[in-house]
């Protein structure tokens, strides 16, 4: 009799163990009791919106940006997309909706920053509000390659961009 009493002991005892180890053959804990919601906090004031966007940030460029070493990035790595003269019209271009930026549109990139284009290029469109099809390319490019390839991009605008390029 004392063994058949130390043997359910011990068996009532591995149970409680296995419980409280997540032993699969348990069966699962209750769910923690509701409480009652909170009241959220009141909401702060709004402040008003800025007038205009601060330009994104970008590391300046250590040397002059290589216009040439640009063109060769850009036919490897954009063309596919944007095509060689960026008209928006690579061969990928096709399956993508949206259509790939028109950088030889000057009306529209000569407006953009700099700072704006090398964000596009190293973190992709999602990062600044556009399409997320355009892929980040930060994790491929050096920062001094995405200055070469701002400066290419800048070569392709028409009418001219006219401003600084880094």
């Amino acid at each position: 009799m004392k063994r058949v009493l130390t043997t359910i002991g011990v068996a009532i005892g591995m149970t409680i163990v296995g419980v409280g180890c997540g032993d699969q053959g348990s069966k699962p804990a209750a769910p923690p009791a509701a409480t009652a919601p909170t009241a959220p906090a009141p909401a702060a004031p709004t402040p008003a919106a800025p007038a205009a966007p601060a330009a994104p940030a970008a590391p300046a460029a250590a040397v002059k940006p290589d216009v040439n070493a640009g063109a060769a990035l850009y036919a490897a790595n954009c063309a596919t997309c944007h095509g060689p003269h960026g008209d928006g019209d690579g061969p990928a271009s096709a399956a993508l909706v949206p259509k790939p930026a028109k950088h030889h549109d000057g009306a529209y990139m000569n407006a953009l920053s700099n700072e704006h284009i090398f964000k596009v290029i190293k973190e992709g469109g999602a990062a600044v509000g556009k399409s997320p099809l355009m892929a980040p390319w930060g994790g491929m490019l050096s920062d001094a390659q995405t200055w070469d390839l701002v400066a290419f991009v800048r070569s392709l605008a028409a009418p001219p961009y006219t401003g600084t390029v880094p």
